[in-house]
């Protein structure tokens, strides 16, 4: 039995003419911290809707923490999905909320409706939610606005939510794209420390951050596999074909 908690097997990921991702086989093993590096159009947020069962491969098979995501029913897929957390670049945050109510929606996947309307009106589980803040240096916000908070504020909101979700994986996708370099490593750090003990594979379009924070780095280009190398390998040499001709994919999605 294979101990990969994420495992692609010659998939392919295409959108009408695009290719996106092109016969990639590659396994991630429990606790890794893996970085996709390439330019825009590489394909590294479809590899990572592939892994959070947002979106199905054309060809080739999936499987996470053992499942095959193809196979699944849709209630199956969801039990999945509920071990997989995800932090965007947007962080996917309802403004108009409180901080709580935020933090909250890291128990969807596991509480009925009933329970998720309740909480809208009187916060559910303000112990767990009040502790991922003060893990993030947010404890005073717990019924802040989101709205009003700055948006690194609002960054350490979305983690703590996936603190709340403790999954078995941590998938972020482009986490650093929008803040400056001193903020790019505050976030890789509370990346990496929500990742203590669980699985973490972070798009990234900074090598620099992925050799410092990753011991693993993955590189695409044009939806096919590069290579991938523990960090400390990487030559700069290597990152050359990487992103070489790279004008030519930057009109299509990542």
């Amino acid at each position: 039995m294979s101990s990969a908690v994420l495992r692609l097997k010659d998939v392919t990921c295409q959108f009408e003419r695009v290719v996106a991702l092109r016969a990639l086989s590659l396994r991630v093993e429990p606790g890794e911290r893996v970085a996709l590096v390439g330019p825009s159009g590489a394909g590294k947020t479809t590899l990572l809707s592939l892994l959070n069962g947002s979106l199905s491969p054309s060809q080739g098979d999936v499987w996470v923490l053992g499942q095959s995501l193809p196979t699944l029913s849709n209630r199956q897929r969801r039990k999945i999905q509920r071990q997989v957390g995800m932090v965007y670049q947007q962080h996917h945050l309802v403004a108009n909320l409180r901080v709580i109510h935020n933090v909250n929606a890291g128990h969807l996947g596991r509480w009925p409706l009933w329970r998720a309307l309740w909480s809208l009106v009187w916060p559910q589980q303000v112990i767990v939610a009040q502790q991922a803040l003060a893990q993030l240096g947010l404890a005073d916000k717990l019924y802040a606005r989101t709205e009003r908070l700055s948006g690194g504020q609002q960054q350490r909101v979305a983690l703590a939510r996936v603190l709340v979700q403790d999954p078995a994986i941590v998938l972020a996708d482009e986490p650093v794209a929008s803040v400056d370099p001193a903020r790019s490593h505050d976030i890789m750090k509370q990346l990496v420390a929500l990742g203590d003990n669980r699985t973490l594979v972070v798009s990234l379009h900074d090598v620099a951050l992925a050799r410092a924070y990753c011991d693993r780095i993955i590189g695409l280009r044009q939806g096919r596999l590069i290579f991938d190398l523990p960090s400390a390998s990487v030559s700069d040499a290597q990152l050359i074909p990487l992103y070489d001709l790279s004008a030519d994919s930057s009109h299509h999605a990542a």
